[in-house]
């Protein structure tokens, strides 16, 4: 079952299949693409790749950041950004 990873509640965990990378806000092509590219490039800094399992610490209330644990540290990701990574889940 594949869901967002903002909707993994505490403490659970799952498999990252993808990463939606969206159009970006800009209205011309290439503006867009670049904003694409610094969007993966940050996650694969933060080891948040396809493939890589991750954990939710804790989710921070009012649409907060989310605490996640991946390859062995503790990161603090935006919940924008982490609604657009997609986890599967074994249930």
């Amino acid at each position: 079952m594949e869901l967002r990873l903002t909707d993994l509640r505490d403490g659970e965990s799952g498999i990252i299949t993808s990463i939606k990378m969206g159009h970006g806000r800009g209205h011309r092509e290439h503006r867009g693409a670049g904003r694409r590219w610094g969007f993966r490039k940050r996650l694969e800094d933060m080891g948040l790749t396809p493939g890589t399992r991750v954990t939710v610490v804790k989710s921070a209330p009012f649409r907060g950041p989310l605490e996640v644990y991946v390859r062995g540290s503790r990161l603090a990701i935006g919940r924008r950004m982490a609604e657009r990574i997609f986890v599967k889940v074994k249930k």
